[in-house]
C-alpha cells in the first residue's frame, strides 16, 4: 500500500499548460503517476506530454471515462481558490495545492467547501507527496531520475527491511529526511509535505493516522516546527492509542522568540503557544523520540528499530 498516492490513482493537473504545470507534469508522468488529463481555461484541444488538455475539470472527468481521484493545482496564487473549488464541486476528493502566497481567507474558503463535500486538500504551499517506486504528486525529488536514486521503495533489496513514512512542514526538509533515511538503509513508504501556511488541508496528525493504517509503514518520522498545534495533536493521538507505531521527530525553531516567524507563515509563536519546548515535551511524554539536531534523525530511527546503518 501507500499513503495518499500510488500508481493506480487517477490524477489530473489544473494549469497544465503553464511553465510549472508542464515541467511538473513531465516529472510526475516519468515517475509513474497515472495522469489522465489536464485543464486550462481557453486551452482545450491542446496536449502536454501526450496528455489531453480541456477547458474545465468536468470536461476532463467526462473525457477520461472515469472518476478523477486527485487534482494537482499549478495556477497563480490568486486563482487557487477558484481552481480548488472547481475540482471539489466536480467530485474530486483530493486536491493538491502547490502554489505559495495563497491568501489565508482563500484557504479558509477552500477548507469550508472541502468539508461540505467530504473532500480533502494538501497545502497550500506544498511541494507535494511521493510514494517511492509508485508515483508522485507535485514537485518532490526534482527530476524522476534523482527521485528514484534518493528514495528507497518499501522492502527494496538494498533496504534494511524496515520502512518509514515521512511527514514534514518544510518542503526542502521533506526530501532531505527521505534522502538521509534511505542512506541509513530504510525503505520509504510515503513522504508528505503538508505545507507551510497557517491554514492547510491535511495536517501532520491526519497524515500520521493514514500511516498508522498503512501496512507497509513501520514507523513515522516527523519534521516539525514551532507555531500551531499540529505536533501537539499528533502527541494526543499517540497518548490516546490511535497512533502506536514508533514516532521519531525533529522540531525546528528552538531559538525563535515569541512573535518571530520561522521561515513559514504557519511557524510563529503567539501567546506562548506553539513553542519548541512545548512540542518536544508533548511528543516525548506520548512515547515518541525527539532529537536535538536534524542530522540525528537517521541514528535515532536505527536505534528505535535496533538496526545498523547499511550505507555510507
Amino acid at each position: 500500500m501507500a499513503v495518499i498516492i500510488d500508481q493506480n490513482k487517477r490524477v489530473m493537473v489544473q494549469g497544465i499548460t503553464g511553465r510549472e504545470g508542464r515541467a511538473r507534469t513531465r516529472l510526475m508522468k516519468e515517475f509513474g503517476t497515472n495522469i489522465v488529463g489536464g485543464c486550462t481555461p481557453g486551452k482545450g484541444g491542446q496536449e502536454v506530454e501526450g496528455i489531453p488538455v480541456h477547458d474545465t475539470v468536468s470536461e476532463v472527468i467526462k473525457s477520461s471515462g472515469g472518476v478523477i481521484d486527485i487534482s494537482v493545482v499549478f495556477v497563480p496564487a490568486r486563482l487557487v481558490k477558484h481552481a480548488a473549488i472547481e475540482a471539489i464541486d466536480a467530485g474530486v476528493k483530493l486536491v493538491v495545492l502547490v502554489p505559495d502566497r495563497v491568501p489565508v481567507w482563500d484557504a479558509m474558503a477552500i477548507a469550508a467547501r472541502a468539508k461540505e463535500a467530504g473532500a480533502n486538500f494538501v497545502g497550500p504551499n506544498t511541494l507535494g507527496i511521493i510514494s517511492p517506486g509508485k508515483a508522485v504528486l507535485g514537485m518532490i525529488g526534482g527530476k524522476a531520475e534523482s527521485a528514484r536514486q534518493w528514495f528507497t521503495p518499501p522492502k527494496a533489496p538494498e533496504s534494511n527491511g524496515t520502512t518509514l513514512g515521512v511527514i514534514s512542514r518544510s518542503g526542502g526538509m521533506t526530501s532531505s529526511c527521505g534522502y538521509y533515511l534511505a542512506q541509513a538503509g530504510f525503505g520509504l513508504s510515503t513522504l508528505c509535505h503538508v505545507g507551510g501556511d497557517s491554514v492547510i488541508g491535511l495536517p501532520i496528525p491526519d497524515v500520521a493516522l493514514m500511516m498508522q493504517d498503512d501496512d507497509e509503514t513501520d514507523g513515522i518520522v516527523i519534521f516539525g516546527e514551532i507555531g500551531g498545534s499540529q505536533e501537539e495533536r499528533l502527541a494526543k493521538h499517540m497518548k490516546d492509542g490511535r497512533i502506536t507505531k514508533p514516532v521519531i521527530a525533529y522540531i525546528g525553531g528552538k531559538a525563535a522568540k515569541e512573535g518571530t516567524r520561522f521561515s513559514h507563515a504557519g511557524a510563529i509563536i503567539e501567546g506562548g503557544r506553539g513553542t519548541h519546548d512545548g512540542k518536544v515535551k508533548a511528543i516525548t511524554e506520548a512515547g515518541g523520540v525527539v532529537v536535538d539536531a536534524f542530522g540525528e534523525l537517521p541514528k535515532a530511527a536505527l536505534a528505535t528499530f535496533q538496526l545498523e546503518r547499511t550505507n555510507a
